[in-house]
């Protein structure tokens, strides 16, 4: 089974963009299941929807208009940057909501969650998940979101992408 990854931008490159000075998802990937190549996904939405259904709909070069194996690869898994891999069928995120992931400042850890719609809370857990939905049913869409809609499990970083700077990619004693 090919894992899909996003990919995470580190202080090996220029600027990197940050939200809030946290570093964020530059660019969204998935590896084709024929011919393993990586494939841009132009935006994050578009992105939770293949991985929402990465196991029963594995992605292939061909889901992208105009684009087959034989072409060349559009991004290379190197160490240019820091890889990060999420688990596939992960939920796509609730209409309205943000699923946000920011990397740890030691870089060993990502944590995930989730902006409300009304910018009012950060969800952090299901606790807090199962309780905004409970003050504010408005946003519960008659129903239709429940927890299973949220997963609090943060993608794998990719060590062997980390920089020699970064105190996780440090060789341990």
């Amino acid at each position: 089974m090919k894992k899909i990854i996003t990919e995470k931008t580190t202080p090996q490159q220029p600027k990197m963009p940050e939200i809030g000075g946290k570093k964020c998802v530059e660019i969204w990937s998935a590896q084709c299941g024929e011919c393993l190549k990586w494939r841009i996904i132009p935006s994050e939405d578009e992105y939770e929807e293949i991985r929402s259904k990465f196991i029963e709909d594995p992605f292939v070069c061909s889901k992208k208009p105009g684009v087959s194996c034989n072409d060349k690869a559009d991004i290379e898994y190197d160490k240019s940057r820091t890889w990060v891999i999420d688990k596939p069928n992960t939920p796509k995120t609730p209409t309205g909501f943000k699923r946000r992931m920011v990397m740890r400042g030691c870089e060993s850890r990502i944590d995930c969650y989730y902006k409300t719609p009304n910018g009012k809370k950060q969800l952090r857990s299901p606790t807090d998940v199962s309780n905004f939905l409970t003050s504010y049913p408005e946003y519960n869409m008659n129903g239709h979101i429940s927890l299973q809609h949220f997963s609090f499990n943060a993608p794998k970083i990719m060590q062997d992408t980390l920089p020699l700077t970064s105190a996780a990619a440090a060789p341990k004693d």
